[in-house]
């Protein structure tokens, strides 16, 4: 992660390294969980070789860029912004949104990302692990099922597009 400063706008460059995961909810219900943060995005540009996200995160809001997929791989570039422009940006410019409750969950020395998606997502809780490098190895909590990564309908862009409540019988398979 290189933290790089530019006409006074401070912004994250990195290769994001992350695998996705579904959630078996049952064993889900029964972790303990920190409060989760509400966080509401939406899609600028959502191309094959990029897209950009509008994201306001609790009390925070980001602008992140974020380039083709590469294996599990993709640049990416993060700034935050004004939370009133970014909800601006949201409500003229975004023609889709998805909303969802973070989780961030330590497990064996890794922190876990789980959201739980709500309004036509409801019902998809997707886990995600940021890695430094994609041979990585690292264990896998019970709560953790199949392997999504690879998977562009689980992608927040694609969700967003097309909801999980629009899928043929939410079959996940």
């Amino acid at each position: 992660m290189l933290l790089t400063y530019s006409g006074g706008l401070c912004y994250f460059y990195t290769m994001e390294i992350e695998r996705k995961y579904l959630v078996d909810s049952d064993k889900w219900n029964k972790v303990t969980k920190p409060i989760g943060v509400p966080i509401i995005q939406g899609y600028l540009c959502s191309l094959p070789d990029k897209t950009i996200r509008v994201r306001i995160k609790g009390n925070q809001s980001y602008m992140t860029i974020k380039g083709k997929s590469m294996g599990i791989s993709r640049e990416e570039i993060e700034f935050e912004i004004p939370s009133a422009q970014a909800q601006e940006l949201i409500t003229n410019f975004c023609g889709t949104t998805i909303e969802k409750e973070r989780y961030n969950i330590d497990f064996a020395g890794k922190t876990w990302d789980v959201d739980v998606f709500k309004d036509e997502n409801a019902g998809l809780i997707i886990a995600e692990i940021e890695l430094t490098d994609e041979n990585e190895s690292f264990l896998l909590p019970d709560w953790v099922d199949q392997e999504v990564s690879h998977d562009i309908r689980y992608f927040n862009s694609y969700l967003a597009e097309h909801p999980f409540c629009n899928w043929k019988n939410n079959n996940m398979q």
